[in-house]
């Protein structure tokens, strides 16, 4: 009975440590609270896309989670919870991008750029963009 202890406390489960980044789930329920700018979870429901079909307790928890990683505040009327966004789609975005960044480029926007360049066959006026951009920073 001892070794069965030590093996299971060797192999024991150990959680996924939460991620600040949005999933998709989570990406596609902040959508609906950046378009509405707050709601209840039976507004977030009505305003997911018609082939989305999520459950109240599931709309319910992931908003919770949101709460959490400090994306949503939430305030109580009646008996309501209504959802706000703390955090904006900008700054979604950003912090996405910093995280792609640092996980699939080393931290170089060149490296991110030149492999955009290299492999997403952009259309010249998306490249003639680019170059305008680059230029207007320089």
């Amino acid at each position: 009975m001892y070794a069965l202890t030590i093996n299971f406390i060797k192999h024991k489960v150990v959680p996924r440590k939460a991620s600040l980044n949005l999933t998709d789930a989570e990406l596609r329920l902040m959508e609906v609270l950046w378009t509405k700018g707050a709601g209840t979870v039976t507004d977030v429901i009505e305003g997911l896309p018609p082939d989305v079909s999520l459950a109240y307790s599931s709309v319910l928890t992931t908003l919770r989670v949101l709460e959490n990683k400090g994306y949503l505040e939430h305030t109580k009327e009646g008996r309501a919870f209504i959802y706000r966004p703390l955090v904006n789609r900008e700054e979604a975005c950003e912090s996405a991008l910093g995280h792609l960044l640092s996980r699939f480029f080393n931290g170089s926007p060149e490296l991110l750029m030149l492999n955009l360049v290299a492999n997403s066959k952009l259309k010249k006026k998306d490249l003639q963009k680019l170059r305008e951009r680059i230029a207007k920073e320089d």
